[in-house]
């Protein structure tokens, strides 16, 4: 089989077919969830054979696993990005900062549904296993990049469940008390 390729007459890695396929994983994955979403979906996605991701990858529920680890790993990243954006050390500057960059993160929510989805089938312990790592790492990547203590951190982490919860369900439009207690003051691209 022929990989794509970087550069005319280049192929390239497996490692770059991986996180090329993951991109398309999360796409995929985010739309129809773990259970609903067959692998051949992501590999048409990716143009590539069932059968190479399946070489990359272990299995369906590995592919899965993977797309939430990236998931995660982009926004981990995205705080402490977030944080370097400010040059100031008060740690409500940085969570602003974080605040923001996770904002233009999600604007197309294929990682929020993701993230979504993973927490419905918690009841795997491989995907249970994936949301508590990414949990971990979002939290400690807000705490250290931030400087923050555990009860701002806490909030900040509430904060983003609820946000979720706003985008999913768009809430933005409904002219209602309830929809509008919600999302007073909540920002989204």
């Amino acid at each position: 089989m022929r990989t794509k390729t970087n550069e005319p007459g280049t192929r390239s890695t497996a490692e770059e077919q991986r996180r090329r396929i993951l991109g398309h994983a999360v796409r995929v994955f985010a739309r129809g969830g773990y259970r609903a979403t067959p692998v051949a979906d992501v590999a048409a996605a990716a143009e590539v054979s069932t059968a190479y991701v399946f070489r990359l990858f272990d299995g369906k529920l590995g592919l899965f696993v993977d797309a939430v680890d990236s998931c995660y790993d982009q926004v981990a990243a995205s705080m402490i990005a977030g944080a370097g954006r400010t040059s100031s050390t008060d740690p409500d500057d940085k969570l602003i900062a974080m605040r923001d960059a996770y904002v233009e993160l999600i604007a197309d929510h294929d990682l929020i549904a993701l993230q979504v989805h993973a927490t419905s089938a918690c009841d795997v312990p491989e995907i249970r296993d994936a949301v508590r790592r990414g949990l971990a790492k979002t939290t400690d990547a807000v705490a250290h990049s931030s400087g923050a203590g555990a009860d701002a951190v806490q909030r900040f982490m509430a904060y983003g469940q609820l946000c979720h919860l706003i985008v999913q369900a768009d809430l933005f439009d409904i002219d209602s008390t309830w929809a509008q207690t919600l999302s007073h003051g909540i920002r989204h691209l």
